[in-house]
């Protein structure tokens, strides 16, 4: 096998798997047919796809696949963690690291031992090596699965037809919740009710989103390259967005600076505009906002009172423990002074 696998891995380009076959039985003559085949796709699937963890890749029922150094590999399914079937050594782990990074062309070392990437299918990419992950090398993948959400999936009537009258009335709306909630599911389906005639310009960290249109388009930050050049950030996006004429902004999380210039926008006129954050409910996404933005410089004051002039509605999303995401809270602002605390119009009734 280690034959083959050099050779595969020397040849430009992918190869056939007849021919693997082939030539897998040429070096091992006394191999049966099935385990020619067998032999074949294994090498494959080191050399060209992501070693072990490939059928965790293939598994719909999988949104999160996490190795904590060579030994089992552990899955999030339903929201739950659980220790899969297959197990990782130091040489496939090695060569696992190797394939994530030549696929985003970023680097890690000891200079640099932690690094961000995404896969083709959108899947984000987090990995870890000593001297900081001790035990590791660490990989976590959060896996790109796409739901085709509707707006009734995620509340009684009641809901839906508050933020569809949201995005009839060009309400500026941000969803929050934490992570795996169900944020960038439900700003989709969002997004889908926005009219086709609108022009939308969606800003990301990587690119999730899936709203389409005539007249949508789409920017992705980029990373800076291995000569720390090239770099594009969220408030980079933005600012460049400001100039192409959009009816409406979508901003796929707001994390960092750019909520200064986001904030300026929502409450200058943008309306209709989109955004998720990560927070624990309305009142907890407020202080985020005005954190992320007085760490820029900014008055608090001033930002408060941009923060309520410019937001309408703002939709919390929680993941019951059966998998289902639900809308928990419906809250407006409807400016107010600074100090003012969201109004909730709606909220889940707790047992």
């Amino acid at each position: 096998m280690h034959r083959l696998h050099r050779q595969v891995a020397a040849r430009p380009g992918d190869t056939a798997l007849d021919d693997l076959v082939r030539m897998a039985r040429r070096m091992e003559p006394g191999l049966g047919a099935s385990e020619a085949e067998a032999t074949a796709r294994h090498v494959v699937t080191r050399v060209h796809g992501l070693g072990p963890i490939d059928p965790l890749m293939l598994d719909p029922s999988v949104s999160e696949v996490m190795i904590n150094g060579p030994g089992p590999v552990m899955v999030e399914r339903g929201g739950r963690l659980h220790e899969s079937e297959v197990r990782i050594g130091a040489a496939d782990l090695e060569a696992l690291v190797d394939r994530l990074l030549t696929e985003s062309g970023r680097r890690v070392d000891r200079r640099s031992p932690m690094v961000d990437s995404r896969l083709p299918d959108g899947s984000r990419v987090n990995i870890a090596v000593p001297p900081v992950a001790v035990g590791g090398p660490y990989v976590t993948i959060r896996r790109f699965v796409l739901v085709d959400a509707d707006l009734a999936d995620f509340g009684p009537p009641p809901v839906v037809e508050c933020l569809e009258r949201a995005v009839a009335d060009r309400s500026n709306i941000l969803v929050l919740g934490p992570t795996g909630s169900g944020k960038t599911t439900l700003l989709n389906a969002i997004g889908r009710r926005v009219e086709p005639a609108c022009r939308m310009v969606v800003m990301e960290d990587a690119a999730e989103l899936r709203i389409s249109g005539p007249h949508v388009a789409r920017l992705e930050a980029q990373p800076a390259n291995m000569d720390s050049e090239g770099e594009v950030t969220m408030g980079d996006l933005l600012v460049n967005a400001l100039r192409m004429r959009p009816d409406r902004l979508v901003v796929g999380e707001i994390r960092g600076p750019e909520a200064v210039d986001l904030i300026h926008a929502l409450s200058t006129g943008h309306r209709g505009s989109l955004a998720t954050i990560h927070a624990s409910g309305p009142a907890d996404a407020l202080r985020r906002i005005e954190l992320l933005a007085v760490g820029e410089g900014r008055s608090p004051e001033v930002v408060a009172a941009q923060i309520r002039a410019g937001l309408d509605l703002m939709v919390e999303v929680e993941r019951l423990e059966d998998g289902r995401r639900r809308v928990r809270t419906l809250a407006e602002l409807n400016g107010g002074a600074p100090d003012s605390e969201p109004e909730n119009v709606y909220r889940v009734a707790e047992r």
